[in-house]
C-alpha cells in the first residue's frame, strides 16, 4: 500500500504532461487542416514534373 505514495503523485505528473502536450499541439495549430492531409495523401503525383 505504500507503492501508491510513489504511483499516484507519478501518475499525476505523466497526466499533466500528457495535457501539456496536448494543449501544446492545439496551439500550434496541429489540427487546423485535417482534410488537407487525407487530400494530400491521395494525391496522384504524375502531372508533376520531375525535380
Amino acid at each position: 500500500m505504500n507503492i501508491l505514495v510513489y504511483f499516484i503523485p507519478i501518475a499525476l505528473f505523466l497526466g499533466g504532461m500528457g495535457l501539456l502536450a496536448f494543449l501544446w499541439s492545439l496551439k500550434s495549430g496541429q489540427y487546423e487542416d485535417m482534410d488537407g492531409a487525407a487530400w494530400r495523401a491521395i494525391d496522384d503525383d504524375d502531372d508533376r514534373p520531375p525535380v
